[in-house]
């Protein structure tokens, strides 16, 4: 009984966070879609520009929303008339879709460069500096004779 009070309760609040997402579909404002959409004069969004164009389909937008459109019915029609350059964000499916992922996997993939490279570095660091005191350090063996004349120039530099 609990599990399904449970249930009841996430179904709600589900509905309730659903709720302004379905209300703005089908009654949306002029100035949500202002800022959804572009002007094809100055290039900027509908609420930032002050072109006769851009109050144009401001006005268009108000009759729409006036005869009960949707938004998607409003956004479909202006993209029919003024094309796909309308939308101040590309469309989610097709080459738009491309655009919204392409910054993701820039992201992604240089992230992992980074961490190659930065693990490298770090690995060839260990490698270079010496791991303890100095009686710990692997001795370099040197041949005989450039042993003996090692000796022989710091002697020199001794006296």
């Amino acid at each position: 009984m609990r599990m399904l009070a449970l249930a009841c309760q996430l179904a709600v609040c589900a509905l309730l966070f659903a709720a302004p997402a379905w209300s703005s579909e089908r009654h949306p404002t002029l100035p949500e879609l202002e800022g959804e959409l572009m002007c094809p004069v100055c290039e900027t969004t509908l609420d930032q520009s002050n072109s006769p164009a851009a109050a144009q389909i401001e006005r268009a937008i108000t009759r729409m929303i006036r005869a009960g459109d949707t938004k998607s019915q409003i956004r479909r029609e202006l993209v029919a008339q003024y094309g796909p350059s309308i939308l101040a964000a590309p469309e989610k499916h097709g080459f738009g879709l491309f655009a919204w992922l392409l910054p993701l996997i820039g992201l992604f993939v240089g992230a992992v460069v980074i961490g190659v490279l930065a693990w490298r570095w770090s690995r060839g660091r260990d490698a270079a500096a010496p791991s303890g005191p100095q009686e710990q350090r692997p001795r370099t063996v040197l041949a005989p004779d450039v042993e003996r004349r090692l000796d022989e120039e710091l002697a020199r530099f001794d006296s």
